[in-house]
């Protein structure tokens, strides 16, 4: 006889321990060094000598994100690959994820389903375990605690403290396009708030839309590092903007820079929907943020291996007085360069 029986759709039907076993129902293990995952008061981990690595980010509704554009699948996608591109920014690899949620009673079980899809996917795609978390109720809509366990030799681990003076200063991909998804995603919701009947315009913007919702960490980059036998000096992601990372490499270095704006990579896509909102480009990839792109730093001696790579700009190098922090624009002029990037607490 057929089931005709209707689930209930509500997260408080469930509790919190059957939201759980309903989430991470026919999780497969992918890692030799997860021992034990979700089903105990605590993961258990086996590195066999590896140096761990951890990052945990928090992204609250109203802070970080906002519903009424981001679809719940492609937020929970998010929410894991920001922790990996902190993973691989020590140029290590992710191999666990614990996910917390904090949910308000707006939230079904099928919305908590497209989150957890989303994260799920992440892992799926990067070869990580979901091992553990936490869930509880919320006042003020929906909070996203991850947590991401990495692991990579001593030898092969990279901070932010390791530029030397003449170091080539790289940054992979492009940037500012993350930047301008959201501007081009908050003019709609602000159209359509005013006029509902008014449809987003968003054709043609695939690529920012893309950059904004659906990032992904650059593990490509650390693999041609590897392939290359390159070792960084000094490495960093962009999720605050390329001038307050740069500001980053140099304080925990010691050391100043010079970039140049002619070299700072910008998508044409991006070009284009800045130049639409009245802004400079340069302006977008400087502060934007978001664009979860690695920027590090070389010997000069490693210009002949990367100095060719289409996944690489050489955007300037690094000089020995601290304090000296300057982007040389086309026509020469040196303008210091200020951290205005992404503030949560501003």
């Amino acid at each position: 006889m057929k089931d005709t029986h209707k689930h209930s759709d509500e997260i408080s039907d469930l509790g919190e321990f059957g939201l759980i076993r309903h989430l991470t129902r026919d999780l497969k293990i992918k890692n030799k060094s997860t021992c034990r995952g979700i089903g105990d008061d605590a993961a258990v981990l086996n590195f066999e000598g590896s140096r761990v690595v951890i990052s945990s980010d928090l992204l609250a509704e109203g802070v970080h994100f906002n519903l009424v554009y981001t679809p719940l699948k492609h937020l929970g996608y998010k929410a894991a690959v920001v922790n990996f591109s902190d993973i691989y920014a020590m140029n290590a690899q992710p191999r666990q994820l614990l996910v917390s949620l904090a949910i308000s009673r707006k939230f079904t079980v099928s919305m908590i389903d497209s989150l957890f899809s989303g994260i799920r996917l992440a892992c799926e795609q990067y070869g990580v375990d979901l091992v553990g978390g936490d869930t509880t109720s919320s006042y003020t809509g929906l909070t996203i605690s991850c947590t991401a366990v990495g692991e990579a030799a001593d030898e092969e681990l990279v901070y932010r403290n390791g530029a030397g003076k003449t170091d080539l200063i790289c940054v992979s991909g492009d940037l500012g396009g993350a930047y301008m998804g959201l501007q081009l995603l908050e003019r709609e919701r602000k159209l359509f708030e005013k006029e509902r009947e008014i449809q987003p315009a968003l054709e043609g913007y695939d690529y920012v839309l893309e950059r904004q919702l659906k990032p992904e960490a650059r593990r490509d980059i650390t693999a041609l590092f590897r392939e290359l036998g390159i070792q960084p000096t000094a490495m960093i992601d962009i999720s605050d903007g390329l001038s307050s990372e740069l500001i980053h490499i140099c304080q925990n270095s010691d050391k100043g820079c010079r970039i140049f704006s002619d070299k700072i990579p910008v998508h044409p896509e991006t070009e284009r929907v800045a130049r639409e909102f009245g802004m400079e480009p340069l302006i977008a990839a400087l502060n934007g943020g978001e664009d979860y792109e690695l920027l590090f730093t070389l010997p000069v001696k490693m210009f002949e291996k990367i100095g060719n790579r289409q996944e690489v700009s050489i955007i300037g190098h690094m000089v020995d007085v601290a304090e000296d922090l300057k982007m040389i624009t086309a026509q020469g002029e040196a303008i210091t360069l200020e951290a205005q990037g992404w503030n949560a607490l501003r």
